[in-house]
C-alpha cells in the first residue's frame, strides 16, 4: 500500500548510504511499505550491485554524492535516514579525516536539509560510542569509555559528535531528530572485505583460508540480523512522540568470537583452521546491548537467532563467491536453479 503524507502526496524518504549493506535493505523495506525512496551514496563502501535491482523501480531514485558535499535536495522529502559512514575499522581507518568529516559535516548537511523540509531525521549512531565499556550490558545512559586519540577515534568520536548535533537541533526545535545506537549487524550483502568479524570468518571458511581470530577469542559481541535492525530503524522513525533520547538496537544474545568461529566451521565444509593474531588497539572486550528502552518505546526486539541468520549469511556469500575460489576451497559448484538468497528480507510484524 502506498504511503502518503497528510497532504495526500507519496511519502518521500531520503536514505543516505542507501547503497550500503544496511542502507540497501532499508531501501527495500521502505519501497515495500509504499514509500518513494531517494538513495544517496558516493560508493566509498556502498556497492552499486546492492541497489541495481531497484534502478527500474518507479518510486526509486539514486543520487551519487558524498554527504559532505550535499547541500540541497531538489525535491521535498518527509524523512531522512543517515546511514552514510564507513562502519568497519579497516574502512573508517583508511581515511580517518574523511570519516570524522562524514560524521560531523555530512550529518550537519543532512540536518540542514531536514530543517528546510520539515523532515523527520534518524541518525545511525553506533555501540562504538560506548568504547571499551566498563558497564555491561550497555544501557543508553552509560557515557562510555572512549579514547579520543586512538586509531578508532575518528569513528567513535565522530559518531558521538553527530549525536550531539542531533540533540542540539532537537532541543532547539529545528529538527525532529532521533538517534539509534546500532550494535554488530550481519547478513546478506555484507562486503566480503569489509573487515567485520562475521564476514571475515565466513569468507575465510568458504575460501579454505585460516580463520583469523584476534586476541584469545574470548572477547564477546552480540550479533543482530539485518532484517531485525531495519525493522527497529523504521519503528524508531515512526514512533510518536519522539523519544528524545538514544535507543539501542541490537541482539542481546552474547557470544565469544571463538563460539562464532565454531558455528561457522560447523556450517561450512572447509579445510580452514583457526589462527590467532594480536588484538588491535582499543578493541572492546565485551559488547552487549540493554534493549529495555527499545522494547518499551518501540515494542521492538530481535526475532532472528544467530544460527538462523548465520546460515542465511553463509548461503549468500557462498552463492556470490567466484567459481575458481569455490573450486580451490573444495566446495561444490552452484546449482543454477538454486533459490535466490538475496531477496528482500521481511521486516516481520
Amino acid at each position: 500500500m502506498l504511503q502518503r503524507t497528510e497532504r495526500g502526496q507519496l511519502k518521500t524518504v531520503l536514505v543516505a548510504g542507501g547503497a550500503g549493506f544496511v542502507g540497501s535493505h532499508l531501501c527495500d523495506a521502505l519501497l515495500a511499505k509504499g514509500c518513494r525512496v531517494i538513495a544517496v551514496d558516493c560508493y566509498l563502501t556502498g556497492s552499486e550491485a546492492n541497489i541495481r535491482p531497484l534502478k527500474n523501480h518507479p518510486n526509486f531514485r539514486m543520487i551519487e554524492k558524498d554527504i559532505c558535499d550535499l547541500k540541497v535536495i531538489d525535491e521535498p522529502v518527509d524523512e531522512i535516514y543517515n546511514l552514510a559512514c564507513a562502519a568497519s575499522p579497516p574502512a573508517y581507518q583508511a581515511d580517518p579525516v574523511h570519516t570524522m568529516m562524514t560524521c560531523v559535516v555530512g550529518t550537519g548537511n543532512l540536518l540542514a536539509i531536514a530543517q528546510a523540509n520539515g523532515a523527520s531525521f534518524l541518525q545511525a549512531s553506533t555501540s562504538e560510542v560506548y568504547g571499551d565499556p566498563e558497564e555491561h550490558p550497555q544501557r543508553e545512559d552509560y557515557r562510555g569509555n572512549v579514547s579520543c586519540t586512538g586509531p578508532r577515534a575518528c569513528y567513535d568520536e565522530g559518531k558521538r559528535a553527530a549525536e550531539a548535533l542531533c540533540f542540539d537541533m532537537l532541543r532547539a526545535g529545528r529538527v525532529d531528530a532521533r538517534v539509534v545506537r546500532i550494535f554488530n549487524t550481519y547478513g546478506p550483502r555484507m562486503a566480503p572485505d569489509d573487515g567485520r568479524i562475521v564476514s571475515n570468518l565466513v569468507v575465510q571458511a568458504l575460501s579454505g583460508e585460516p580463520l583469523t581470530i584476534y586476541g584469545t577469542g574470548e572477547q564477546t559481541r552480540s550479533f543482530c540480523f539485518v532484517s531485525d535492525l531495519v525493522a527497529g530503524l523504521v519503528k524508531l522513525m515512526e514512533v510518536d512522540p519522539n523519544p528524545g533520547q538514544p535507543v539501542n538496537i541490537g541482539n542481546p544474545g552474547e557470544f565469544t568470537i571463538n563460539e562464532l568461529a565454531d558455528m561457522v566451521l560447523a556450517m561450512v565444509p572447509t579445510r580452514s583452521r583457526i589462527v590467532h593474531h594480536p588484538l588491535p588497539m582499543d578493541d572492546p572486550q565485551r559488547r552487549r546491548p540493554d534493549i529495555d528502552r527499545a522494547k518499551e518505546l518501540l515494542g521492538w526486539e530481535p526475532r532472528v537467532a544467530l544460527a538462523e541468520g548465520l546460515r542465511q549469511t553463509v548461503d549468500w556469500f557462498s552463492s556470490t563467491m567466484p567459481p575458481e575460489i569455490r573450486r580451490r576451497a573444495g566446495l561444490p559448484p552452484i546449482v543454477p536453479s538454486r533459490p535466490r538468497t538475496d531477496a528482500p528480507l521481511s521486516l516481520g510484524a
